[in-house]
């Protein structure tokens, strides 16, 4: 057997992920140590697995028999799980037709990481094509039809007008008759799609209107963008909590000179009273009665430096009943989970884990100058997590 460890000894954790998922699209075997040095993979040695390893730069460890009967009775008896990896997900990421991939982190980890996904939009998620993936990412959209109220700051711009140009030829396209509308239909079939068992990875603005979005009811929280009035109160606009997955009673942010969604999100980026930033913990999770939080966690850093997004964080008095933290900073939760019917979704506050000030214009991340990014890690845990054999699994 091949060890592939995910302690600090690792050379490159993130090409570690693309090389156990590629020993799953060959077929291969391949295990999951949860708490084990960081989270390490026990891949079957091949001549092909080496080779890969080598030219991404992993560190592996030959073990024989009696090395991998230790490492087994040391995962047996402790606060530590060996979970099978059963095959490679089938990943999509939501997003602009003419988006570049250093637009996204989750992009730049996978094409980084080596992990193949492929791309879809609003039509794909209406007419149901999204149904063809275990695994779906959301791009930093803003699924109320503000465009991230980008106008503010932005107006005028060559790309913000193509966002806008796009977006509505998009709706009309589909017989919407806004850009809104369509965003709380895309939004709804998401939802669906998490709760026939699909499994949903957001990040940035994404999670916070996408809740927005389903709790919206007859709100028409895009009012603001559209002529500056706000919607009216007392005319009958309802919000449903009951339709979101993760968040309950925020105060939706109407006015249309301040960019900010809601009180959902801690930070406040681009508001007068944001919040700066610091230090976010990872929770540890029992390996054996909490697998899929201890998935979702397993780094070979507990304790990470915070960076902004248009969502940042999420206030912890906004969270559902039932949702679970998986890292907190202060009275904010940074990463959150939970379930909804047969699927589950996660969030991740902020849109670049290695460039915490990232504005509009900035140059990519070279991913190659951090391969050991504890950030991205917990990115790429998700992509792995839907290929762990399915258990009675406590969530």
């Amino acid at each position: 057997m091949l060890l592939v460890p995910m302690d600090r000894s690792q050379a490159n954790h993130l090409k570690a992920y693309g090389l156990a998922y590629s020993v799953l699209e060959r077929g291969g075997r391949a295990e999951w140590l949860l708490n084990y040095r960081g989270g390490s993979f026990l891949l079957a040695d091949t001549d092909a697995t080496r080779r890969r390893a080598a030219l991404m730069g992993v560190t592996v460890q030959p073990i024989g028999a009696a090395d991998e009967a230790g490492i087994r009775g040391t995962v047996s008896v402790s606060n530590m799980e060996a979970i099978v990896l059963e095959k490679a997900t089938r990943v999509a990421i939501y997003t602009p037709p003419n988006s570049a991939p250093w637009d996204d982190a989750v992009t730049m980890a996978l094409e980084y990481a080596e992990i193949p996904y492929e791309r879809i939009w609003d039509t794909d998620v209406i007419q149901g094509d999204v149904d063809d993936y275990e695994w779906l990412h959301l791009h930093h959209e803003d699924f109320t039809g503000q465009y991230s109220k980008f106008y503010i700051t932005y107006a005028g711009a060559p790309w913000l007008e193509e966002e806008v140009a796009r977006n509505e030829e998009a709706a009309l396209a589909m017989g919407y008759p806004d850009v809104p509308a369509l965003k709380k239909a895309v939004s709804r079939r998401i939802r669906r799609y998490v709760e026939d068992g699909g499994f949903l990875f957001a990040m940035c603005s994404a999670p916070e209107t996408l809740e927005l979005a389903l709790a919206a009811g007859s709100v028409d929280i895009a009012a603001a963008y559209s002529d500056g009035t706000p919607p009216d109160p007392d005319a009958g606009a309802k919000v449903d909590w009951g339709s979101s997955m993760a968040f309950r009673d925020a105060e939706i942010q109407v006015a249309p000179s301040v960019n900010s969604f809601s009180d959902i999100d801690g930070h406040q980026v681009n508001t007068p009273w944001r919040k700066e930033l610091g230090a976010f913990t990872l929770f540890e999770f029992s390996a054996k009665f909490d697998p899929v939080p201890a998935m979702l966690t397993q780094n070979h850093e507990s304790v990470l430096p915070d960076f902004y997004g248009l969502t940042t964080s999420f206030s912890i008095d906004r969270l559902k009943p039932g949702v679970v933290q998986l890292a907190k900073e202060g009275p904010w939760a940074k990463y959150i989970h939970g379930a909804a019917g047969e699927g589950t979704w996660t969030y991740y506050g902020g849109h670049d884990p290695e460039d915490p000030e990232h504005q509009i214009g900035d140059a990519p991340t070279d991913l190659a100058l951090h391969p050991n990014s504890p950030g991205y890690r917990l990115i790429l845990n998700n992509v792995l997590f839907p290929a762990a054999k399915k258990k009675k699994l406590k969530t």
